[in-house]
């Protein structure tokens, strides 16, 4: 019901965490990767983005797996390139069904204290970035005539209120709207939109002194074990964190033969968070 045999994935963000998960099992399931990365830092965004060298290491794990990908630094933020570099991997692989709009980004900061460019590039990457992503992508996909899905990391924190991440909440919640409508105009090409919305996941984005700091104010530096006491709470289920393989099993289930139906849908991987 998973196999992805022959198919070609466009994924976002794909140099580590998530979108490394993603393109790994879907690999594994038999797809052919196009795999993007911006490879460098964003002013402001307070953890480590991922290097070349975390690209080249998902294109490794891929090829391991004797499946083709075609790897590209690029900024979701440019839509010129983005689309320059997706026609090159659809040329090279020989189409283009499924997206992954994964790349994002957090900057956690009072909403009446953050600078204006703070609010303007979370929402570039975030939404307008995703946008990009299915404006580049999509035509390929509907060009094939075979159909597909697109899927777009959205986040919890579209549908439970936190304080400090108001651009980021903002982005994640307006790619719920992007969705549907774009779910809706997709339908008759056989297209289905969905987003996933995780919970925190064990990455580097949730892994860092910015969001431990967000989870627990009253600590002076904050540890990963105070940030995991706080972060229980939250969950329904008794852990912490979900892991990113969570996630990506989430994701094979929209893409493949067992979502067929499945399309204009919030799905959540949050471990009871939103109840």
């Amino acid at each position: 019901m998973n196999s992805l045999d022959g198919q070609v994935v466009l994924i976002t963000g794909a140099a580590r965490g998530q979108g490394r998960s993603h393109a790994v099992e879907l690999a594994r399931r038999g797809a052919d990767i196009i795999a993007v990365d911006l490879c460098r830092q964003i002013e402001g965004v307070p953890y480590a983005m991922p290097s070349e060298a975390d690209l080249a290491e998902t294109v490794r794990e891929v090829e391991g797996l004797g499946r083709r990908v075609h790897s590209a630094v690029v900024d979701v933020r440019d839509l010129t390139e983005l689309t320059r570099v997706v026609d090159e991997g659809v040329a090279e692989l020989g189409r283009l069904d499924i997206i992954l709009a994964n790349a994002g980004i957090s900057a956690p900061a009072p909403t009446l204290e953050m600078s204006e460019d703070a609010w303007t590039t979370m929402i570039d990457v975030n939404l307008n970035g995703v946008w990009r992503t299915v404006r580049a992508g999509a035509p390929h996909i509907i060009d094939g005539k075979r159909g597909g899905s697109i899927v777009i990391t959205s986040s919890l924190a579209a549908m439970v209120v936190n304080a400090n991440i108001a651009h980021y909440a903002a982005a994640k919640a307006g790619l719920v709207g992007l969705m549907k409508v774009l779910a809706k105009e997709l339908a008759p090409e056989r297209i289905r939109v969905n987003t996933v919305h995780p919970t925190t996941v064990a990455t580097e984005m949730v892994l860092n002194d910015a969001t431990y700091k967000l989870f627990r104010p009253d600590c002076e530096a904050p540890t990963r074990d105070d940030f995991e006491v706080a972060a229980k709470t939250l969950n329904a289920l008794p852990v912490a964190l979900t892991e990113s393989i969570d996630v990506t099993n989430a994701v094979l289930y929209l893409v493949s033969e067992s979502g067929r139906y499945v399309t204009g849908t919030t799905h959540v991987v949050d471990a009871g968070g939103s109840l």
